[in-house]
């Protein structure tokens, strides 16, 4: 089984050409997983909290403009 520090140890020894294939990999892969962690968090109900007092905020004008 691949450890981490092995892991790590073989990202280190990378050519400068294959480091930046994987990072346009991990960025790529971290924002589907990211993305399927909110998706699953909405479905749970877990943001509607937040979401309840963003939109409370906003209606007492005390949201301010991005």
């Amino acid at each position: 089984m691949t450890t981490v520090d092995e892991i790590k140890k073989a990202i280190a020894n990378l050519p400068d050409e294959e480091l930046h294939l994987l990072r346009a990999w991990y960025e790529q892969f971290d924002a589907e997983h990211w993305d399927a962690q909110i998706e699953a968090d909405v479905v749970a109900g877990r943001l509607d909290d937040l979401a309840e007092a963003a939109l409370r905020a906003f209606r007492n004008g005390e949201a301010t403009e991005l």
